[in-house]
């Protein structure tokens, strides 16, 4: 069999990456990314503040931190599995986006409709990305 497959091809099968999937799916692998990156420079940001302050309660710096690093990574880690076309990320991704509604509208009912309305437009639209039709197909839930 030897000489039977060409030289520099992929085999018999295609190798599958982010390109070869539905826009649907690539835009909202960015955007969980890019929501990973935010995420992931407040909690920079905390980690600095925990390290800074003057007077603090240790426990709860500590715990609002964590929660936030682990945000950043689990959207960093959804993104990844999706752009691998891992089925199973797609319902914790979706979670995740419909968490953003509450704070959103906590965020507009506090005076700051300027980030909360954008925000729940996010949640709203990185899940609409992921229910997406193509992106059903992309994934194989249906």
């Amino acid at each position: 069999m030897g000489g039977t497959v060409p030289p520099g091809s992929p085999g018999i099968v295609a190798r599958v990456t982010i390109d070869s999937a539905p826009v649907t799916l690539r835009w909202a692998v960015r955007l969980l990314w890019a929501e990973a990156a935010a995420v992931g420079l407040i909690a920079a940001w905390l980690i600095w503040a925990d390290l800074t302050a003057t007077t603090t309660d240790l426990a709860s710096a500590l715990l609002v931190t964590a929660f936030a690093v682990g945000a950043a990574v689990a959207l960093w880690a959804l993104g990844r599995a999706l752009s691998r076309r891992k089925a199973g990320a797609r319902a914790p991704a979706i979670v995740l986006q419909l968490m953003l509604l509450p704070i959103g509208w906590f965020m507009i009912q506090g005076g700051l409709g300027w980030l909360g309305v954008p925000l729940m437009a996010l949640g709203l639209g990185v899940t609409w990305l992921l229910v997406s039709p193509p992106t059903t197909r992309a994934l194989g839930v249906a």
